[in-house]
């Protein structure tokens, strides 16, 4: 049986930490698909082809992750890729109270569809795509923080905008 699970989000941008637990991800588990989801609340400063670009980008080095994009919903997609789990990662308790409903609410629509949760490095506790783009967005130094495609893409974004 292969151990497929989908690591979903948003993406806007990839920062290390997704990278990390898309990384430990696929040792874990014999496929990782990384999903890109367009999530109608927030407002991208990428769009979805870019996001997956780059995903596909820092992660060509990983042969069993594969990168995707879907507008519907996560238990929908899983069930049409073959899917049995999903990976979260979490920084902080308030990640917890959030993934918790998530997950709940996965299971309600599917309990055959079981979610995991990864500690993010610590490292990576504070980091968010927000702050990111915060930082990026004032011209302050992001190398730390994402991989040199994505600060290469968040440079050229906001000279754009200027």
């Amino acid at each position: 049986m292969n151990r497929l699970a989908i690591c979903p989000g948003s993406f806007d941008p990839v920062t290390y930490g997704h990278l990390d637990i898309i990384r430990r991800g696929a040792r874990v588990f014999d496929e990782v698909i990384v999903a890109v989801f367009n999530n109608q609340a927030k407002h991208p400063l990428f769009t979805a082809d870019e996001r997956i670009h780059l995903l596909k980008e820092v992660t060509k080095d990983l042969p069993n992750v594969r990168v995707d994009v879907s507008d519907g919903l996560l238990i929908d997609y899983a069930k049409e890729v073959g899917a049995h789990a999903v990976l979260r990662g979490l920084r902080a308790v308030s990640d917890f109270e959030y993934e918790m409903q998530i997950t709940s609410m996965n299971r309600k629509l599917d309990e055959n569809i079981e979610t995991f949760f990864m500690m993010t490095n610590n490292q990576y506790s504070f980091l968010s795509s927000s702050i990111v783009k915060e930082v990026a967005k004032y011209n302050g130094n992001v190398s730390g923080l994402v991989p040199k495609p994505v600060e290469a893409a968040l440079q050229a974004k906001y000279q754009m905008k200027q």
